[in-house]
C-alpha cells in the first residue's frame, strides 16, 4: 500500500474518527484506524464495536492495499506535519512509513484482517435536514440518563412521521421534548428508534460541519442505525427496550405562567447556585406579587437570594428545583425570553422558549423539597 494525500484533507477525516476509537481496550485492533487505499481515495474506518465511522478522502494511490495504525499516534503525527503532501507507505511486517518534507516516521501497524467488519447502509428510510437533526440533538442530549442501570434512558427517542420529526430524552428527573413540522414525502410509516448517547455526541460532531440544505440519510437494520452525511457514514448499535410514555409526563394544567429574560434569569440562577447544597443543588423559587425570588442555603457556607421583577399576579407559589437542570435548558435555548409554567408546589414545572416559531420545544423538570 502506498499513497499521497494532502494534510488538511486526511487530518479532517481522521480527527472525526477519534471519538469512536476505543482508548482503553483489551482488544488492540480497536485502538487502531483502518486505512484502505484504492481507486482515487483512501477509505478510513474506526470502531469500538458499539459505534463505528467510515469516511474517505481523495488520494493519489500508487499501490492499493490495507493496514491499520494506532489511531491516536497517527493523528498526532499528521497534525504535527507541515501543510504539504504526505506520503504513507506500508512496509514489511506491517510497519507504516509516513513522510512529509524532511520529516519521516515509522509506526507499528496491525494487519487489517483482524479489523471488525462494519455493516453497510442497505436501505435509506428517510432523509432528514442535517441542521434540523443537529438542533434536535443539541436541545435534548443533556437530559439523557448517565446511569447504566437505566438502559432505555441511556439514549434519546427519535420519532419520524410523514409530517414531523421529534426527539425526546429523560433521566427520570427531567424531560426534554422537541418537535418540528416537516414533510417527508417518501415516508409512509412511523420510524421510532432509540439512539445511544455516545452516538448522539458523535452525530453532533459530524453534523457541526453540515451546511444549509444538507440532508442526512437515515436507515436501520435489525441491530444497527445508520447516518450518512456526504462521504461519511456513522453506524451505531440500536438501543432496545421500551422508552417511557412521555406523553403522560407532559404537563396539561400548568396555568401559572411568567415570561423572563433568558440572560437575566440565567445569571441570577448561576449566582444563587454558588451557595446551593453541593449534593442536592437545590434552589428555591418564590413567586408572589409581581416578584420572583430565587434563593439557596448551605449549612457550611451560608445563604444567597436574588429578586427579579415579573408579571406574576396569581396566588403565591414556592417550589424547589435542581439549579443545574434549569441552567442546562437556559444554555441551549437561543430565545431572548423564556416561559416558566407552573401548576403547584408538587407538580413538575415546564420551561419553553417564549416565542416559538419553527420548533415546539418543552423542558419538564420535577420539583424538589427545599
Amino acid at each position: 500500500m502506498e499513497f499521497i494525500v494532502k494534510k488538511f484533507e486526511i487530518l479532517r477525516e481522521i480527527s472525526l474518527t477519534q471519538g469512536v476509537v476505543e482508548k482503553k481496550t483489551t482488544i488492540p485492533i480497536l485502538a487502531n484506524l483502518l486505512m484502505d487505499a484504492r481507486g482515487e481515495n483512501v477509505h478510513l474506518a474506526a470502531t469500538d464495536l458499539e459505534l463505528g465511522i467510515k469516511t474517505n478522502c481523495r488520494a493519489k494511490v500508487k499501490k492499493e492495499g490495507c493496514i491499520t495504525t494506532p489511531a491516536k499516534s497517527f493523528l498526532d503525527i499528521i497534525r504535527s506535519l507541515p501543510d504539504a503532501d504526505i506520503k504513507i507507505k506500508r512496509l514489511e511486517n506491517d510497519w507504516v512509513q509516513i513522510t512529509c518534507g524532511s520529516a519521516s516516521f515509522k509506526i507499528v501497524g496491525l494487519p487489517s484482517d483482524n479489523f471488525p467488519a462494519l455493516p453497510e447502509l442497505k436501505e435509506n428510510l428517510v432523509d432528514i435536514p442535517a441542521l434540523v437533526l443537529l438542533n434536535l440533538i443539541n436541545k435534548t442530549i443533556f437530559a439523557i440518563a448517565s446511569e447504566e442501570s437505566r438502559y432505555t434512558l441511556n439514549g434519546a427517542l427519535l420519532l419520524v412521521k410523514p409530517l414531523s420529526v421529534t426527539m425526546v430524552s429523560t433521566d427520570g428527573h427531567r424531560l426534554a421534548h422537541i418537535e418540528k413540522q416537516a414533510n417527508f414525502e417518501n415516508l409512509n410509516t412511523e420510524v421510532r428508534v432509540l439512539i445511544p448517547k455516545k452516538a448522539l455526541a458523535e452525530l453532533q460532531r459530524l453534523l457541526a460541519e453540515a451546511e444549509e440544505g444538507d440532508l442526512i440519510s437515515f436507515g436501520k437494520d435489525a441491530t444497527h442505525l445508520f447516518f450518512r452525511l456526504k462521504n461519511r457514514l456513522m453506524i451505531s448499535r440500536m438501543l432496545t427496550g421500551q422508552f417511557p410514555n412521555y406523553d403522560a409526563v407532559l404537563p396539561k394544567e400548568n396555568s401559572k405562567t411568567i415570561i423572563l429574560n433568558r440572560e437575566e434569569i440565567g445569571s441570577a440562577v448561576k449566582r444563587v447556585s454558588l451557595l446551593a447544597d453541593d449534593k442536592s443543588r437545590a434552589i428555591r423559587i418564590l413567586l408572589d406579587n409581581n416578584k420572583l425570588e430565587i434563593s439557596s442555603s448551605n449549612t457550611d457556607l451560608g445563604e444567597a437570594k436574588e429578586t427579579l421583577e415579573t408579571d406574576y399576579t396569581a396566588d403565591p407559589l414556592q417550589i424547589g428545583f435542581n439549579c443545574q437542570y434549569l441552567l442546562d435548558f437556559l444554555s441551549v435555548t437561543q430565545d431572548s425570553s423564556v416561559s416558566f409554567d407552573f401548576k403547584d408546589e408538587q407538580s413538575a414545572g415546564q420551561l419553553r422558549p417564549a416565542t416559538e416559531e419553527d420548533y415546539h420545544y418543552r423542558y419538564i423538570v420535577m420539583p424538589m423539597r427545599v
